[in-house]
């Protein structure tokens, strides 16, 4: 692999402009740690600091979010999206605290055993709570190593090359052994990402890469489809919101009536976004057939 990405460079560059986030403070612990990164899942960073902070105030330990019932947690989950994800949170919190000394395990295999958690997530913890080098790629990660190191404008679909691309690119002792400087590294290289090697309109003119291969290319466009830019009006994905804003603004369980009222566009949609609320575990139905947040049916 061509060192496209020098880490002296890189980490000078994120010295002096790394964002403040709340995450990022020293001394987290890999609970909190774990909670930024499933908010931060498809959601973005300004999004996520005031749930985060307000989470980690109320449940400091696993057993704590545990403690509570899943509608608690959905509905403190509130307009984040993707709300299985706090559902699987929860779930973890429960294994966290029975089998794990309520505190999130230091290694990835270990993580990867927990309700929710993936390959990035596992690997993000590992690295950000417990400074290990292993490699972290999210899409942002993903997009640098693509334009600096391969040339091409955007990457291709997600592969296991990619976790041996950002190994390459970790910063060594020169007997090859991880540097104590590698957890930074990864972090800084999510950042280019986020801040000036974006997706669209990449701020090539204060990138701090000068070794950039794509640049040198001339940055050739990218020879694939254009990516479609998801929608979110009209979709189930609004349905199953409005929904579930419904259940989330009540402490009881209420009438099929409630629902139906919330989306009469197109009735099969509305029914089919309820089903698949039902299906995901997280919504239930009382015993006199009425609706609720998952664990708040009796």
């Amino acid at each position: 692999m061509a060192i496209s990405v020098p880490p002296a460079v890189l980490l000078g560059w994120f010295d002096l402009h790394e964002r403040d986030l709340p995450w990022r403070a020293p001394g987290l612990s890999g609970w909190q740690i774990l909670i930024s990164e499933i908010m931060l899942q498809q959601t973005p960073v300004s999004r996520v600091v005031g749930p985060w902070q307000e989470w980690v105030q109320r449940w400091p330990v696993p057993s704590a979010m545990a403690a509570a019932s899943a509608g608690e947690v959905l509905r403190a989950w509130g307009k984040l999206g993707y709300p299985r994800r706090a559902l699987r949170l929860h779930e973890c919190a429960g294994v966290l605290a029975e089998q794990h000394g309520d505190r999130v395990p230091d290694d990835v295999d270990t993580m990867l055993t927990l309700p929710g958690i993936g390959d990035y997530t596992a690997r993000a913890v590992a690295c950000f709570a417990y400074g290990q080098s292993v490699p972290v790629v999210d899409t942002n990660v993903r997009r640098v190593i693509a334009r600096a190191v391969h040339g091409r404008e955007q990457p291709g679909n997600p592969s296991r090359t990619d976790l041996a691309d950002a190994e390459g690119l970790l910063p060594r002792h020169p007997d090859g052994s991880p540097a104590d400087r590698a957890p930074r590294f990864s972090a800084a290289l999510m950042e280019l990402g986020a801040l000036v090697c974006t997706a669209r309109n990449p701020n090539c003119a204060v990138c701090p890469l000068a070794d950039c291969t794509w640049v040198h290319l001339g940055r050739p466009a990218h020879a694939g489809a254009a990516r479609k830019v998801q929608k979110f009006a009209g979709t189930d994905r609004q349905v199953r919101g409005l929904l579930l804003d419904v259940l989330r603004g009540t402490d009881h369980p209420v009438i099929r009536d409630r629902l139906d009222a919330v989306w009469t566009t197109d009735v099969a949609q509305r029914d089919r976004a309820l089903d698949s609320l039902l299906v995901d575990g997280l919504v239930e139905i009382t015993d006199d057939g009425r609706y609720c947040l998952a664990g708040e049916a009796n």
